[in-house]
């Protein structure tokens, strides 16, 4: 089975998506670390059972020889949400189930933590990425175990494409959460609503 690991917002720089979601949300985000393998450092917030990650590219590090995740080599303008992730334990066993795109396994570590993740050769996740990339922890406490709680919570996630179904049909019988909607659209995009400290804001 999968679960909700966390969700994705993109930045220019990663102040200014820091400084986005502190200002938006009300709240402190918590330091992150530095992706060697990818060259891009990131921010956390608990979410409770899942978190919220800002990730830029780190103007420190060297480029890598492949694309960086996320599509972040090719991202430009404001921040906003960009990703989702799913958590397994079984990533191996899911591999050849995930879309076509979703890409190969990579072992990434930052600081004292090693995890491996799908990443597309491309950067850029299936369905205008609107579909996930699968994450495996490798039985290390995962990261919102680290985090203050600062009372955010995730009620919804929206994901809209006009293949929605090929997106259905992987999650069908390995995903199953009420904050989840899947629905066809005539563009890809998606939408999260998160309660917190400045009421209900939606994260586009």
């Amino acid at each position: 089975m999968l679960k909700l690991d966390h969700i994705v917002i993109a930045a220019e720089s990663l102040s200014q998506g820091v400084d986005y979601i502190q200002n938006l949300l009300g709240v402190q985000m918590t330091s992150g670390g530095k992706h060697a393998a990818f060259g891009t450092h990131n921010a956390l917030l608990s979410l409770g059972d899942a978190y919220l990650e800002v990730i830029a590219i780190d103007p420190d590090a060297p480029k890598p020889a492949h694309a960086r995740w996320f599509g972040l080599d090719t991202f430009s303008g404001p921040p906003r949400l960009s990703n989702w992730v799913l958590q397994t334990d079984k990533l191996r066993r899911l591999i050849g189930k995930t879309l076509i795109g979703t890409g190969d396994m990579m072992t990434v570590s930052r600081d004292d933590l090693t995890w491996q993740i799908t990443v597309p050769k491309s950067g850029h996740l299936p369905l205008d990425n609107c579909a996930p990339a699968v994450i495996d922890w490798m039985g290390a406490d995962h990261p919102v175990t680290r985090l203050s709680d600062v009372g955010c919570r995730l009620t919804n996630l929206q994901i809209e494409h006009p293949h929605a179904i090929s997106l259905k049909s992987f999650l069908m019988g390995a995903f199953s959460d009420p904050r989840l909607v899947v629905r066809g659209g005539e563009r890809g995009g998606m939408s999260a609503t998160l309660e917190c400290p400045n009421g209900t804001v939606t994260l586009s």
